[in-house]
């Protein structure tokens, strides 16, 4: 199970997101290789976009070439005009020092980048997105094709049959995200392996925020494993995955780097007692949110501009016990839920609708919250 991946995206600073501490990053790159691990995952926008460059100087320029594999990804969400699209890519190449890229994504396959808003195309689809990744892979400067994707399993599937030169899939999936209703991990994990490609795995412990759960979570896992950390639980629950290439940690730390080595290192499918105890663990999880799952359950069937009520507030509500509730990964699968049901821009305002359940109880103003915080924080 040595398939643990450094992303590159959470590295150590200085001053400022694009200030490096290099003397703890090389020691950072050194231990992962050392420890016998390759795979190294940035992109264009990483570290407001010097991501690529610390790639470069910690790992290309200071190790051998076939030493490593490296993947970057290129910006779809950057709205590249078509005629700008092939010297982007270049300046990833020049950014990364490399004469090719071992895995290339198309970054952030979603709705309304795929669709558009009415359904007829977004940017990648006008662009010709694809077309142009298919020739540097026959020109040699990739080596293997593949997006990450954030949205539907339905709209995955579509992608996957549209475009069989894609061979890997990136999704974030972690014991949280595996039954998020948005997110929709453990749905989208199947549909790859239905279609016989290969998943890469990010958010693996959600941004760190599953590295820190309530006092009572912690103490059910310290039970069974007093000598895990409670990040290695959500990391082992992605590391017994089958057809993975890599499962992605953003670490920060060279203690952050050793933990997680060892993790992957001693990594074993879970026994039947290590999963009751995760399952127990994240319940307590979800219930210690703004919004309690057991009361979202209550909610389901009510739907709002065709998106499910329980799923609008189970994402907001797990947002708020994150690290940084503005930067998870939930709040950017709203808007291409409204766009897959109804083709419409919430960041423009939706029209008013009401929400009432069954028993005649209005909770119009608990979900439009939900929605206008999450329309707030949609990156």
């Amino acid at each position: 199970m040595k398939n643990l991946g450094f992303g590159m995206m959470r590295l150590p600073v200085i001053s400022g997101p694009t200030d490096f501490d290099y003397e703890k990053l090389n020691a950072m790159v050194d231990a992962f290789l050392e420890a016998g691990y390759t795979y190294f995952d940035t992109s264009f926008v990483y570290h407001n976009g010097k991501s690529e460059e610390a790639t470069r100087k910690a790992l290309v320029e200071r190790h051998p070439r076939d030493s490593f594999t490296v993947a970057t990804k290129f910006p779809t969400f950057n709205l590249v005009p078509e005629e700008e699209i092939d010297g982007v890519f270049q300046s990833q190449l020049n950014n990364l020092g490399v004469d090719y890229i071992d895995y290339y994504l198309i970054h952030n396959i979603q709705t309304v980048y795929y669709d558009g808003y009415d359904g007829n195309g977004g940017i990648v689809k006008t662009t010709h997105l694809f077309d142009h990744a298919k020739k540097w892979k026959e020109d040699g400067k990739i080596r293997h094709l593949g997006i990450s994707f954030h949205s539907s399993a339905a709209l995955l599937d579509r992608v996957l049959t549209e475009h069989p030169e894609i061979e890997f899939v990136q999704i974030a999936l972690n014991p949280i995200d595996w039954d998020s209703e948005l997110v929709q991990a453990g749905p989208c994990y199947d549909v790859i392996r239905k279609h016989n490609r290969k998943v890469i795995i990010m958010e693996a412990v959600k941004g760190g925020g599953l590295a820190k759960l309530p006092k009572e979570a912690e103490e059910i896992l310290k039970a069974v494993h007093p000598d895990w950390s409670i990040a290695s639980w959500s990391l082992r629950f992605c590391l017994e995955k089958e057809d993975v290439i890599a499962v992605l940690s953003g670490m920060s730390t060279l203690e952050q780097v050793l933990d997680n080595t060892k993790t992957s290192n001693e990594a074993i499918p879970f026994t039947e007692e290590e999963k009751e105890a995760l399952s127990k663990a994240m319940e307590i999880y979800r219930e210690s949110a703004p919004i309690k799952q057991s009361e979202i359950n209550g909610y389901k069937g009510l739907l709002y501009h065709g998106v499910p009520v329980t799923a609008i507030l189970q994402a907001y509500s797990i947002c708020q016990i994150q690290p940084d509730p503005g930067f998870s990964d939930d709040n950017n699968y709203l808007k291409n839920a409204f766009a897959e049901a109804e083709h419409v821009d919430f960041s423009k305002g939706l029209n008013k609708q009401t929400v009432i359940m069954d028993a005649g109880i209005d909770i119009t103003d608990k979900v439009e919250q939900a929605v206008e915080w999450l329309t707030k924080n949609t990156f």
